[in-house]
């Protein structure tokens, strides 16, 4: 090979580990500069859904008096013993809350943050590692909303994530205080369109509210049309006192599933009923704890 040839692979060379580099940095400045701002929306999107399926809008906005009250869950494993962590807000701080796996108290402690920067997954994360026994791995799992109007418990906000028919679905699901469903949206899912992507829509969705704890547990599938005044009365963008008598009558009704995707609408059910049944158990179990223990949580 020639000096020229030599000297036109070292010039491509150069010209492209260049050209590497400048992407590089411009890829590494545009997400410095935009994730702050994908932060913000999401975080905004997770607010407007939320207020939705607690059935608030601009028409009709939250009372002042309502408040959100954060738990976070973590699991702690040390050896091959496992635990369950709770951390729950009381007063301007969050109480560490462990309990063994069949609910039992194990200890509490007060962590050494305010609630504000618990918010941030690496402050929360340290404050926990403070407080667990040195070998304890303490790892999060999830988090739930407790929504209270004047000091009384009104609903519970849960996010969500089940199988579906391709990959996985991910909700967002609102409770009342007696476990029955306000609602719940879809945030993320892989079902086809025009079949299981139906799962979006409001006629499906809305089958669920209103049930109670034991209707919705005892909730089957059937491959049946929806009643057409069924339909009208859930999609209805201005819901009248009939429309509400009708959804009434039909709430202890199945699930009437999308036509030709049958097993969507199947997980769409069975994730439903696993969230709330879990949630359930748990609630009730920390709530014993919380009571028996003397725990003052603001919820």
């Amino acid at each position: 090979m020639n000096k020229a040839a030599l000297k036109d692979i070292s010039s491509i060379v150069i010209r492209l580990t260049v050209t590497c580099l400048l992407a590089g940095i411009i890829m590494g400045l545009a997400f410095v500069l935009t994730h702050d701002a994908k932060a913000k929306n999401e975080q905004i999107r997770d607010e407007r859904v939320m207020y939705s399926i607690l059935g608030y809008d601009k028409a009709n906005p939250a009372p002042q008096t309502m408040a959100l009250h954060t738990v976070y869950r973590y699991i702690l494993t040390a050896g091959e013993t496992q635990t369950v962590a709770y951390l729950v807000p009381v007063s301007d701080k969050y109480s560490f809350v462990e309990l063994d796996l069949s609910g039992a108290f194990v200890r509490q402690a007060v962590l050494d943050a305010d609630a504000l920067k618990l918010r941030n997954e690496g402050e929360r994360n340290a404050a926990v590692a403070a407080v667990v026994p040195a070998g304890t791995e303490a790892r999060y799992a999830d988090q739930f909303i407790i929504v209270t109007n004047e000091g009384k418990r009104m609903a519970y906000i849960l996010d969500g994530r089940y199988p579906g028919f391709k990959t996985f679905i991910r909700v967002k699901m609102a409770l009342d205080a007696q476990y029955a469903m306000l609602g719940f949206e879809v945030l993320e899912h892989e079902e086809d369109p025009g079949l299981g992507a139906e799962i979006e829509q409001k006629w499906f969705r809305g089958q669920f509210e209103g049930k109670s704890f034991e209707q919705l547990k005892a909730a089957q599938v059937v491959r049946e049309p929806m009643p057409d005044e069924l339909r009208a009365a859930i999609t209805a963008k201005k819901p009248t006192e009939a429309d509400a008598k009708i959804r009434a009558d039909h709430v202890g009704d199945p699930i009437y599933a999308l036509t030709g995707a049958t097993i969507s609408s199947r997980s769409v059910l069975n994730g439903n009923q696993a969230m709330v049944k879990k949630f359930a158990y748990r609630m009730d179990l920390l709530d014993k704890v919380l009571q028996a223990q003397g725990i003052k949580a603001t919820f």
